[in-house]
């Protein structure tokens, strides 16, 4: 019985993959058949998570990639040096502690609570920079699968939102706006 499920499954989950492969556009000038790939928004995804930005060339979106390393790299810069102030906060604080004198003037003037104080701020800084690596990591990867997603759209002229001019009868003056026109 449980075989038989299985075998069930299979066949109508493979019919209703195969019946997405194409779709047909009927317009008054010709008829044109386009190819759908329903694989097309998960290899963007798991490219983009195997190489930030590799899934925005796979969607030939070439002007993203620069704006993902940007922000990916802008995040691990940050990490990087709040973890070196950190580091460097905490040392003077552990120095004080165990009695050594301090390596740098400015340092030497603050108080304990300060270091303390600086030291947390830092910290912050540092996990929030980790986040932001995260989340632009995710972002990355849902911006790649949404545009692969959204690449296979039938965008048609039959619907379309134009800018528009409106001659006014009444004032005899041009009336701007937006027009949404569909035509059958």
């Amino acid at each position: 019985m449980q075989n038989r499920l299985i075998v069930l499954f299979l066949f109508f989950g493979l019919t209703s993959i195969f019946a997405q492969e194409k779709d047909i556009i009927i317009s008054n000038d010709s008829i044109k058949s386009v190819e759908i790939d329903p694989l097309r928004p998960s290899k963007a995804a798991f490219f983009s998570a195997v190489l930030p930005g590799l899934g925005q060339i796979y969607n030939k979106k070439y002007w993203k990639v620069p704006l993902v390393y940007g922000a990916i790299g802008t995040s691990t810069y940050l990490y990087f040096d709040n973890q070196k102030k950190y580091n460097l906060y905490r040392d003077e604080y552990k120095n004080r502690l165990g009695g050594t004198e301090s390596g740098s003037e400015f340092l030497a003037g603050l108080s304990e609570s300060q270091l303390i104080s600086a030291q947390k701020q830092f910290q912050r800084n540092r996990d929030l920079s980790a986040l932001f690596i995260v989340g632009f990591y995710i972002l990355n990867i849902i911006d790649a699968n949404i545009d692969a997603s959204l690449s296979q759209f039938n965008v048609d002229e039959k619907l379309a939102f134009k800018p528009a001019v409106i001659k006014n009868d009444i004032t005899s003056q041009n009336d701007f706006g937006f027009a949404l026109n569909y035509s059958f």
